[in-house]
């Protein structure tokens, strides 16, 4: 299910009386703050250190003293910590005050971490919802910007419109979990390409061209990842897709961009990474005697 920003919202005299406590300003949290302040929204702040709070109370937030104070403040907190270890070194510092509360904790982490902070939240008495930021950057205004949600869905609902201000939104169902499965998914395939645009234009710049000249090829070819993902994505639902002469024909291919990158001294380490995986697909291949997709092998199959 998908709860999206409606368009063309005005916000109303109530809502312009909306209050919520952010803990937690890196610069996630930061951009959070400054979102709900142009939103309206009464922000109340908390920061293991000063100078954040200072910069934030300069723009409009009130500062609270301590994680208790930041708590009381509000009915609803957003914690935006580094992970949800964190959050328990945070809200453990005043647990009393988590009684009848709403914390939705944006932090990143693996599904079962966010799980088991939604159970140690709720045992004290408040509920919980988990969030994955999906931004440009720190840019949260960002038009690719949008915010994943889990978790009771009564809970989301009630406080929807108050979180409305930071990104659209994207509640994808109760598990608890589901938001950091989907999040986590997403960087698995940014992370990757990230290192893949760094050999690439290591590979243009070591060859004594120039990256700029390059770029919009890179652009005009990741038009076609859409409609890669789509085909590849049926596949998979199917259990994989592979034929051996494309595995050896993917083997030789990232051989090819190997001698490129060495050749000038790049590292070519990922290559050589993805490289193995073709090899080990055509080596189960060979061994089944049918055809064994990459996607089966890494799915543990």
């Amino acid at each position: 299910m998908q709860y999206r920003e409606s368009k063309g919202h005005q916000m109303s005299e109530q809502n312009n009386n909306r209050s919520v406590s952010v803990l937690g300003l890196g610069p996630i949290g930061q951009a959070m703050v400054r979102a709900f302040l142009a939103a309206g929204v009464e922000v109340t702040v908390w920061n293991r250190s000063t100078a954040k709070v200072d910069a934030m109370v300069e723009l409009g937030a009130k500062r609270a003293e301590t994680v208790a104070e930041a708590l009381s403040a509000n009915e609803v907190s957003v914690l935006s910590l580094t992970h949800y270890a964190a959050m328990y070194d945070v809200l453990g510092q005043a647990p009393e005050a988590l009684a009848d509360k709403v914390i939705v904790n944006m932090s990143s982490d693996s599904p079962e971490k966010a799980r088991a902070g939604a159970a140690w939240v709720r045992e004290r008495g408040a509920q919980f919802l988990s969030g994955g930021v999906m931004s440009a950057g720190e840019n949260i205004e960002h038009p690719a910007s949008y915010i994943f949600y889990s978790g009771p869905q009564e809970v989301f609902d009630a406080h929807a419109e108050l979180l409305r201000p930071l990104s659209p939104q994207e509640y994808l169902g109760t598990d608890d979990g589901l938001a950091q499965i989907f999040y986590q998914a997403l960087l698995t395939t940014f992370h990757p390409w990230l290192i893949a645009f760094d050999q690439a234009t290591a590979m243009i710049a070591r060859s004594g061209h120039d990256i700029a000249q390059f770029v919009p090829f890179a652009v005009r070819s990741s038009e076609a990842y859409p409609y890669f993902m789509q085909e590849f994505s049926v596949a998979n639902q199917n259990g994989g897709w592979a034929d051996l002469a494309t595995l050896k024909m993917m083997d030789a291919g990232a051989q090819h961009i190997i001698d490129a990158s060495e050749e000038v001294g790049v590292d070519a380490g990922f290559s050589h990474l993805a490289q193995s995986y073709w090899r080990k697909a055509i080596a189960a291949s060979e061994a089944a005697g049918k055809p064994v997709s990459t996607f089966e092998l890494i799915k543990g199959e």
